[in-house]
């Protein structure tokens, strides 16, 4: 396969390979995708209104009935993207992913130079005490969980970017860094319609290579150097990092 090929042949060129993921990396998962026609929004009412900041102070109990439905995963592991990305870091490949997920899956695949752009669904903390805690603390039951620490009971939330809540600021200028340092930016999985975190692409070097892996066409295909719709975990485990 040609673009097989190519992209192997560009990965081992480049000084500063970075991947930028959506939803559709962690698809092949078992991972519900939000945005699709038939994703787990579609029947549900839209992603705006179950991950906003207001709903979930405003329906507490609600809102985690819906989170622990769908975002307490058990039995999720991680997919060939995601191993084959911790094995291009390991092996001195990979600079840095950037993810739009909240699902940890990059990094129980081994990868360790993850950001996170809209924080960690394995991560709960108390808005006012800040306690942590973890999934397995607050998926049993129903409704609302609330802050065991004595005197406090404060409300325990998800530590993700709420819709109505803005990007982490050093978290965007550290996947601004990457951007910028890369020579191969690799976008994969996404509808590249979530903004600012889809903006960030257009801060890349103009003579840096970009290359889409979607199976949906997306508003940056018109500047891609390569094009692959074909499902994201079955096309890089093909990629063979070492030239033969």
């Amino acid at each position: 396969m040609q673009s097989l090929s190519t992209l192997a042949g560009w990965i081992r060129e480049s000084d500063s390979t970075v991947f930028f993921g959506g939803a559709g990396v962690s698809t092949e998962s078992g991972v519900p995708d939000f945005r699709s026609s038939s994703g787990i929004y579609a029947g549900e009412g839209g992603a705006e209104r179950y991950l906003s900041i207001d709903y979930m102070h405003e329906e507490p109990d609600a809102f985690y009935d819906f989170y622990r439905k769908y975002f307490i995963l058990t039995g999720i592991l991680p997919n060939p993207a995601h191993l084959k990305l911790a094995e291009m870091e390991k092996k001195g490949r990979l600079s840095s992913v950037i993810t739009q997920n909240i699902d940890s899956l990059h990094q129980k695949a081994g990868s360790r130079k993850v950001i996170e752009l809209h924080g960690n669904g394995e991560r709960f903390y108390c808005e006012r005490c800040k306690t942590s805690y973890s999934p397995a603390e607050v998926s049993s039951g129903s409704g609302a969980f609330y802050c065991k620490k004595p005197g406090c009971g404060g409300f325990v939330r998800p530590d993700i970017v709420m819709y109505g809540e803005v990007l982490d600021f050093g978290v965007l200028d550290r996947a601004l860094g990457e951007i910028a340092r890369a020579d191969l930016l690799i976008a994969g999985g996404s509808s590249l319609a979530v903004y600012p975190a889809a903006g960030l692409l257009a801060r890349r070097k103009k003579s840096s290579r970009l290359v889409m892996i979607n199976l949906d066409p997306t508003a940056y295909d018109r500047e891609a150097d390569l094009i692959i719709r074909e499902p994201i975990g079955r096309f890089m485990a093909e990629i063979q990092l070492e030239s033969r």
